[in-house]
């Protein structure tokens, strides 16, 4: 699938619509029940890919149920993008045979490595921002692309440390990979704002240098903080709370560069009521609504 250089629709299947831009939540099976009898649902539900690739049981069940219903996004946490070695291929055909069970309105991945020499990490682990590793990255975003028959979306990571040497900021590398591959871009706003926080870096500035005109879909999620010697607190991305303040703040900035835009909350650990999800969910809907009120007086 050539993607390069086509930006109408990008982050869509190619066989269904792409996310309404609107407010979606993360799809976890306590919710199952309230979802299904939930008279005014959310735009649209995203699941981990990784949940869904047995043969069938529960979990497809939920899902063919809700898929019915509403929009799906597929969120792959195992590719291994930025890994050194080649992308499993038992993994890739598993993806394949759920996206085409699924078709997905949009798949999405982390920039990131989780597997090296056959071992498989509980983490999404930073990659070294220069010339061999955005090689790699844009080989694999075209292998992925071309084996799902869709764009993909990029997800800029939530990082703790730094490499030393490097060519690119992250922006800059994150730019290079959408111009290189066509591909379309994931805004984790809360990893923006835990990633700066960490490093010292200003957000605004951070926005400023990425390919907004990419983002196809935007993640809000919480965060937890672990207290460090020098008395500055490490943020951590948990998805385990509700969204912080901060957060909303810098996604108000997003929508205000980029319009309406599909926004998931994110909600992973320390799995809240369904109202409280929904609560997040409606906070999200009202700045997309007001981006859009913004837009339409432009």
């Amino acid at each position: 699938m050539h993607v390069r250089g086509h930006t109408p629709g990008a982050g869509c299947s190619t066989s269904d619509a792409c996310l309404p831009a609107r407010a979606g939540i993360g799809f976890k099976p306590v919710h199952f029940t309230d979802l299904v009898g939930d008279p005014h649902p959310p735009a649209f539900i995203e699941v981990h890919a990784e949940n869904y690739m047995g043969a069938g049981g529960a979990p497809h069940h939920m899902l063919s149920v809700l898929r019915e219903r509403l929009p799906l996004s597929l969120h792959g946490v195992g590719l291994s993008l930025g890994g050194a070695g080649p992308l499993d291929p038992v993994h890739l055909a598993r993806l394949e045979t759920l996206v085409a069970r699924y078709r997905p309105a949009a798949f999405s991945e982390h920039l990131a490595w989780s597997t090296h020499d056959g071992r498989f990490f509980n983490d999404l682990l930073p990659l070294r921002y220069d010339t061999a590793s955005l090689a790699r990255v844009c080989r694999h975003v075209d292998q992925v692309q071309e084996r799902l028959g869709l764009r993909m979306l990029l997800e800029n990571p939530s990082t703790y440390l730094a490499f030393a040497h490097g060519t690119y900021s992250e922006p800059e590398f994150i730019a290079a990979i959408v111009q290189r591959t066509g591909c379309g871009l994931l805004l984790d706003v809360n990893n923006v704002h835990v990633s700066c926080h960490n490093h010292r870096h200003d957000p605004e500035a951070y926005l400023q240098a990425m390919p907004l005109h990419a983002v196809h879909e935007i993640h809000l999620a919480g965060h937890a903080r672990d207290e460090i010697n020098d008395g500055d607190p490490l943020l951590i991305d948990d998805h385990g709370a509700p969204v912080d303040e901060a957060v909303w703040a810098l996604f108000q900035s997003v929508l205000a560069r980029t319009g309406p835009v599909p926004t998931l909350i994110e909600w992973d650990t320390h799995v809240p009521s369904y109202d409280l999800l929904r609560e997040q969910a409606t906070r999200a809907q009202t700045s997309i609504d007001a981006a859009a009120r913004a837009k339409a007086a432009a």
